[in-house]
């Protein structure tokens, strides 16, 4: 089944609602053909709002500009847009069949039987749904009845298929399983798609690359592992994993456990992942830091780390590490795993 890929230029876009809170401050973001592009971040940041005003479903403010391809769609409203949506509970018709459902944006479009069958099938198997093609929602799994949303969703050939958190609905265990499903679903696809989610590991899992949004803006855009080894900003190397603030003194340097090391020039805050810290027997060249707790997390062992100079650090190091609550450890930092953060990052 071909689908167009299209490219989604969006330009100055905003939002302010009729009270005037500010729902999307100015935003300008591309979205490659055939890409996956998450919108991540927390409750309140603006991603549904974008998504929305990509739909149609909102009216942007004055000034806004969305385009898909060559076609200047901001004024066009949804039902002339030929977007494909896919929700958080899916919206099924619980009294159709897989089949009904899947085929049901193509029947009030007038499709031919036959042509509309031919689409059916070709969909059913892409998304894997033979021998359920008479069965209805409730008689599916989860990851059945998200297959037959994408599928519906794409069946009329969408120009851009829009994903609002598709796995929110699930319990922890199913949605592991299923966000790498829903991943090779849309690749197979070959859809441009916008998917909205305040889920980091969904959104690494899925997207080809994340727009991190914090107070109704982005503030970063690129894959997933350029954001979390190399962020330009502070809200994005927390919000991507976990993150130890350190302190520095005027010159630059830090003070690691009684050990001073050079912080990356120009910097006004220095970061570092838990995982980064290394932790071993006290040695010469190494910081000392007390173990004031150690939690076992299954796959890797968290402490919780008394440091003199920077205070309670947290660093993450294998599931048998010998290291216990109350005893003094070597602690060392390579200079390279330091993330410095500008001033004007900090906004």
């Amino acid at each position: 089944m071909e689908i167009e890929r299209t490219r989604i230029d969006i330009a100055n876009c905003a939002k302010t609602y009729a009270d005037g809170t500010r729902g999307l401050l100015p935003t300008d973001l591309v979205v490659e053909p055939g890409e996956v592009l998450a919108l991540l971040g927390p409750s309140g940041c603006g991603k549904t709002t974008l998504l929305r005003l990509i739909a149609g479903l909102e009216a942007p403010d004055v000034g806004s500009r969305i385009r898909f391809g060559s076609t200047d769609v901001t004024q066009v409203p949804i039902e002339q847009r030929n977007v494909g949506m896919v929700f958080q509970h899916y919206a099924l018709f619980p009294q159709m069949s897989v089949q009904a459902n899947i085929g049901y944006g193509l029947r009030i479009r007038g499709t031919p039987e036959a042509e509309r069958q031919r689409i059916v099938g070709e969909l059913v198997d892409l998304v894997r749904l033979n021998g359920l093609e008479k069965k209805r929602p409730a008689e599916l799994s989860g990851g059945q009845r998200q297959r037959v949303a994408l599928a519906r969703a794409v069946a009329a050939r969408p120009r851009v298929l829009l994903l609002d958190e598709p796995l929110t609905a699930l319990d922890a265990k199913l949605k592991e399983s299923l966000r790498d499903e829903l991943a090779d679903l849309l690749r197979r696809l070959h859809i441009t798609a916008v998917h909205v989610t305040h889920d980091q590991q969904e959104a690494l899992a899925i997207a080809d690359r994340l727009a991190v949004m914090q107070a109704g803006r982005i503030v970063q855009v690129g894959d997933g592992e350029t954001l979390y080894r190399t962020p330009a900003h502070p809200f994005v190397a927390s919000f991507l994993g976990r993150v130890n603030r350190l302190a520095t003194s005027a010159n630059g340097m830090l003070d690691l456990g009684g050990v001073s090391m050079q912080g990356p020039t120009m910097a006004s805050s220095v970061l570092v992942r838990p995982e980064d810290i290394e932790i071993g027997n006290p040695q010469s060249g190494w910081g000392r830091a007390e173990v004031q707790r150690r939690n076992f997390l299954g796959d890797r062992v968290q402490l919780t780390l008394d440091v003199a100079g920077q205070g309670t650090l947290l660093a993450d190091v294998e599931r048998d590490h010998a290291a216990r609550e109350g005893e003094v450890v070597g602690i060392r930092i390579a200079p390279e795993h330091l993330m410095p953060m500008l001033e004007t990052d900090t906004r």
